[in-house]
């Protein structure tokens, strides 16, 4: 059977197919937040088979295995690939209405010419005719990149990391932007084991000992800079919800210093001295126009069992039921009020906050930025159809979607940028379904020009990229 992602898949009027081959399709590719390992662009690696392209690593895939009741050894043990991609061709017949069925099939189709639907059937003709297509420049990992249609693609990197692949990037004449993201949880989780040890190495690697919230403030500003030079342009944060709790600067002392001690401190203190390193860290980031992206609301890590055999990011987290409202609300109006508030992403995980996080964004735009404060794109559990709707409809019903930097991969895996043109596909639906019902005017001219500004050019002016990236190594 071939497959149904056909030229006009999702779009469902006239408008939208208009909207769509016009105006979204061939726009170019800013993919703001990704997990993509700058290592392997730097080497531009080749894979060796699909497996170690399309499955390992990908929770997504993990967990519909696992719901299939597929045994681990073939998820992430030690079977042999081939194997491993024959149990993922037989779950895929089962993803029906999950996006993974849509993903896998966009996958094939647009990086391998695959339109054969991928099933037990069809499973070792596929893998052994996109095996074969893997030795090819045009399928390394800046091969499969550039196959999409991608002028930048931001990673996410810890302060401490020495960003040495970036700087190989940006000398090697490359003409796709790979830039660093400053993400500083191991900074902010004062709580966890590996907390003293991390503020040891970031001592070392900044040659400032840290003995109170000050030195530990010059020291993260430092990294901070050298992130800068080396084009990065945004921040991220991993949190279940934000911090805003009222402390002196004698208590955040304190709290360190307990802990740089050893000492457990209370879940207040914990609070208190978050509140006080997101407060420090806004600052930093306005001062360099940075962007702040705040991933608020999952639940982690919930399986110990699973966790033991594969370690972290092994798909066994989901959505939390976080209060989320008034320590945002308090984050946010703290930052603004110092004058301390950069342009900001509010990502959301739980579909009931949908319009908690639309209208906590409207209330602090301003300073002559548009959109200075985003209700970022559907992420993660909700990156599917109805998710993408949802957050479309609360974001045109609450702020203005006419202002939205739009879609990214948040992704581990080369082949996840047809997930733009998913988003972009249901954008268009949406949009043409509404002129179609008289709801928007008949004005193809206007509306295709909002399409192209969600789709890229909000995206490309709201982070204002460099458009030259230092090649050398910065001393400390």
């Amino acid at each position: 059977m071939k497959n149904f992602i056909h030229d006009d898949f999702l779009l469902e009027t006239d408008h939208a197919k208009e909207l769509y081959h016009v105006h979204a399709k061939k726009q170019p590719i800013i993919d703001y937040h990704s997990h993509l390992p700058p290592s392997e662009l730097a080497e531009d690696k080749k894979f060796k088979n699909m497996v170690q392209l399309w499955i390992d690593g990908d929770h997504y895939k993990w967990r519909a295995m696992r719901a299939l009741g597929i045994s681990e050894k073939y998820i992430t043990g030690d079977a042999p690939d081939s194997e491993k991609f024959k149990k993922w061709a037989e779950t895929v017949p089962y993803t029906l209405r999950n996006p993974l069925y849509h993903w896998t099939h966009l996958e094939l189709g647009r990086y391998f010419g695959v339109h054969d639907l991928l099933g037990p059937k069809t499973a070792e003709k596929i893998y052994e005719e996109c095996n074969a297509k893997l030795d090819s420049a045009d399928y390394s990992a800046r091969g499969l990149i550039e196959r999409m249609n991608v002028e930048v693609v931001c990673t996410t990197d810890d302060p401490l990391d020495s960003l040495d692949h970036h700087r190989d990037l940006a000398g090697s004449g490359w003409p796709v932007k790979v830039l660093p993201t400053f993400r500083p949880d191991g900074l902010i989780t004062i709580e966890g084991a590996a907390f003293i040890d991390y503020l040891s190495s970031l001592s070392k690697i900044t040659d400032i000992k840290i003995t109170d919230f000050e030195t530990l403030g010059l020291a993260i500003k430092k990294r901070v800079e050298y992130f800068h030079n080396n084009g990065c342009r945004l921040s991220d944060h991993g949190l279940s919800h934000a911090y805003a709790m009222d402390f002196t600067e004698a208590e955040i002392n304190n709290i360190l210093s307990d802990r740089l001690k050893g000492k457990t401190i209370s879940k207040k203190e914990t609070a208190q001295y978050k509140s006080a390193i997101l407060g420090l860290l806004g600052g930093f980031y306005t001062e360099k126009k940075w962007t702040m992206q705040l991933h608020l609301g999952p639940i982690r890590d919930t399986n110990e069992a699973i966790l033991s055999k594969v370690g972290v990011n092994a798909g066994v987290d989901s959505i939390g039921d976080f209060p989320q409202a008034e320590q945002l609300a308090g984050l946010l109006n703290r930052l603004n009020n110092k004058g301390h508030l950069p342009k900001t992403v509010l990502y959301n995980s739980n579909p009931n906050d949908n319009e908690l996080f639309a209208t906590m964004a409207g209330n602090f735009n301003g300073d002559g930025i548009k959109g200075k404060v985003q209700f970022g794109a559907a992420w993660w559990f909700l990156d599917q159809m109805d998710g993408i709707t949802n957050q479309l409809n609360a974001l045109s019903n609450m702020g203005l979607l006419s202002c939205s930097v739009g879609m990214l991969t948040d992704s581990r895996s080369f082949l996840s940028f047809p997930r733009h043109e998913y988003y972009r596909r249901i954008l268009c639906n949406v949009l043409g379904n509404d002129i179609k019902a008289g709801l928007l005017p008949n004005d193809m001219e206007w509306i295709g020009k909002i399409v192209r500004d969600i789709t890229y050019n909000n995206a490309k002016d709201f982070f204002q990229f460099p458009d030259y990236v230092e090649q050398v190594p910065l001393e400390n």
